[in-house]
């Protein structure tokens, strides 16, 4: 199924906390020389217009990024995220999101790899033409991410954090997501797996963490940020989550630091709120 376009909710409350987090893990990773790799399984089409039509249509971004975007009273830890956004709007007015492999590459160095997939054919052509003068460290495949990843692990640098973001159109999504992350565990047990998942009523999204839970990974991290209640009607997503396997273990405390003050700035009338969970050795 491809009629989803991440356009449409570009920059929105999802966006800023999967990309803050994304931020995080990477600059953690660049505190060594050695070289590391970033693959995302639904990579998108990389950068995203704010004024155009696809973007204006709900406008997401102004309950996402629209809050954050030059504020004065920001935790020390959101800057970088901040300053990586700043690289595309050079002027200080928010025209342009990033995506995830857009703000990744803010962070990749000379020894960095990065590996994209996307199966939209409109996307992956726009992502193309993204990182067409950087064919050597990053290279684009139309190809299914989920089982794309099975032929990059374990990566030639031994350090990788894999971002497995599907737009959970369909149920598949979300079996396909665990079945990924125990094949990648069992393939590179050391990798660094993201799963972003949203929060909604349906059955298949609640169970999504647990059951990412009982893959039995010795260390991981569960954060979720609720930006209202959830619907009387069960209908809508009313926040979302990253389950990290092989977090750092820094980011717990920067997290702990961060959500009380994003939940509430996040929040659509007070309502915001968020759950960290975490077991690292």
């Amino acid at each position: 199924m491809l009629s989803y376009r991440h356009a449409f909710h570009a920059g929105n409350h999802a966006d800023v906390l999967k990309h803050f987090v994304l931020i995080e893990l990477l600059r953690y990773f660049n505190r060594k020389e050695k070289p590391w790799w970033y693959v995302d399984t639904h990579a998108g089409a990389g950068c995203y217009a704010l004024d155009s039509e696809q973007a204006g249509k709900n406008a997401e971004f102004s309950g996402g990024i629209g809050r954050l975007w030059q504020r004065d009273d920001l935790p020390d830890a959101m800057r970088p995220y901040l300053d990586a956004l700043a690289q595309f709007n050079p002027h200080g007015r928010l025209t342009f999101y990033p995506g995830s492999p857009a703000l990744a590459m803010t962070q990749l160095r000379e020894q960095d790899r990065m590996r994209l997939f996307e199966l939209h054919p409109a996307d992956v052509a726009l992502l193309g033409q993204t990182f067409a003068r950087d064919v050597q460290r990053v290279q684009v495949r139309k190809a299914d991410g989920f089982s794309a990843l099975r032929g990059l692990l374990p990566p030639p640098s031994r350090r990788v954090v894999v971002l497995i973001d599907p737009p959970y159109e369909v149920k598949e999504d979300y079996r396909r997501a665990v079945d990924t992350v125990a094949d990648a565990i069992k393939r590179f047990p050391a990798g660094t797996y993201v799963v972003w998942y949203p929060l909604l009523a349906r059955t298949e999204a609640r169970q999504l963490p647990e059951r990412l839970a009982d893959l039995g990974a010795e260390n991981w991290l569960d954060v979720r940020l609720a930006v209202k209640k959830p619907p009387r009607d069960g209908f809508g997503m009313f926040g979302s989550g990253l389950y990290i396997v092989n977090p750092p273990w820094v980011l717990p405390q920067t997290l702990e630091a961060v959500m009380p003050w994003l939940a509430g700035v996040m929040g659509e009338d007070g309502e915001g709120g968020f759950d960290l969970e975490h077991h690292i050795e």
